[in-house]
């Protein structure tokens, strides 16, 4: 195979960023050859372009026989059944965020992926933003020293009302299994357990409706408790303008923020707890020296991650971002939102069958009323949203 073809199964916001992508060149030795999509004014744009196969369903586009690949661009539930679908049917598939609404179904969708040889990747774009490779690095690398603290403020999702009445799947139980932590926060809950690995405690608050009319949650604290004993704050909201973006990280060897695509590294020269042990002055503090990180701005993002899909079906190249790897953001989630609603700590790895029982409660107990837009009428639109002022 010299060239990839990639079919995309859903032509809303996302996955018209993915076709742009491909139509525009930016993806070598790979080709848009066809899409899906169950609204059929999604696929009218493309209706002049000869070369694309257009269907009605992805499990049309996926038994065609004109695509190698599939990428999974449907709202959160589909992403379990047509993933599942796409690896049966012998397809490579990069999915969508998240790659599942809760971690039983992302367990459903791993499990179909019996061959090794068919290259299965995640949406997480936002793991080739060089801050944040680097902040990965020092830790690593023990730069740092032992992790004592992270605190992560998330709170640049902001959305409009209009957002969320632009689809019936939108900040429902049914059709979206959550809300900010399920459609915004998977990058960051993705790269949190990248960067720091999985906490073993988890105690989540979260408010539902509090901002917009929806019955998801749409404001979350988080506090998370590591293995080493390290703790954690994690902060999210799609109702506060204007947001923060600010990641800070607390070791023995200093302090590294991440604000603004640029990365500050306060490094104590002693580490605390022996200056804790060691020093004669009672107000004294270890002396620092502060440190330049040179980083990079925003890496390559959504085009990046597909073109290390292109690369690794043709050259076996290392996933940036491997499916396995995104049921951990789906337990971080799902581990938020039980504790939240049980009103305690949560244990995590997550009971999975349990935070799937309660789920279905709240889609059967649900009584969501139709969203509306600022002039009062449900918004049934087919336009694409500009994602240029957002980073998901």
């Amino acid at each position: 195979m010299k060239q990839v073809r990639i079919g995309i199964v859903g032509v809303g916001n996302i996955g018209t960023l993915h076709t742009r992508n491909l139509l525009g060149d930016k993806i070598k030795h790979a080709r848009l050859a066809a899409i899906a999509d169950i609204n059929p004014a999604k696929l009218e744009p493309y209706a002049s372009n000869e070369s694309i196969k257009k269907y009605n369903t992805g499990q049309e586009l996926i038994d065609s026989g004109e695509v190698d690949a599939v990428m999974v661009c449907t709202p959160h539930y589909n992403h379990t059944i047509t993933g599942a679908d796409a690896l049966k049917a012998g397809l490579h598939v990069l999915v969508e965020k998240p790659i599942s609404v809760h971690k039983a179904d992302a367990q459903r969708l791993i499990a179909a992926h019996t061959n090794k040889k068919q290259v299965f990747a995640a949406m997480f774009n936002q793991r080739t933003t060089p801050q944040y490779q680097k902040a990965k690095q020092l830790i690593a690398d023990g730069e740092l020293g032992k992790l004592t603290r992270m605190n992560w403020i998330i709170t640049d999702w902001f959305r409009s009302d209009f957002y969320y009445a632009r689809g019936d799947w939108r900040a429902t139980w049914s059709g979206e299994g959550g809300g900010v932590l399920l459609n915004q926060c998977p990058h960051q809950l993705d790269l949190l357990q990248w960067i720091f690995g999985m906490p073993v405690r988890v105690r989540g608050f979260c408010n539902f409706g509090k901002y917009h009319d929806i019955e998801v949650e749409d404001e979350v604290t988080a506090y998370l408790e590591f293995e080493n004993g390290a703790t954690g704050v994690f902060i999210t909201s799609t109702g506060e303008a204007p947001g923060t973006n600010r990641l800070e990280i607390c070791g023995e060897r200093g302090k590294v923020i991440i604000e603004k695509n640029e990365m500050r590294w306060t490094r104590n020269e002693i580490e605390t707890s022996t200056f804790r042990r060691t020093s004669q002055q009672p107000f004294a503090k270890p002396p620092v020296w502060n440190v330049e990180i040179p980083s990079g701005k925003e890496g390559g993002q959504h085009a990046e991650v597909l073109q290390n899909f292109v690369d690794a079906i043709l050259d076996g190249k290392k996933l940036i971002a491997p499916a396995e790897e995104g049921i951990r953001s789906v337990e971080l989630a799902n581990s938020m939102l039980m504790s939240s609603l049980l009103g305690q700590v949560v244990e995590v790895p997550l009971d999975e069958k349990k935070f799937e029982r309660m789920l279905k409660k709240l889609i059967k107990e649900s009584e969501t009323k139709p969203k509306a837009s600022s002039n009062g009428k449900r918004a049934k639109s087919s336009a694409v949203a500009d994602l240029s002022d957002s980073f998901a």
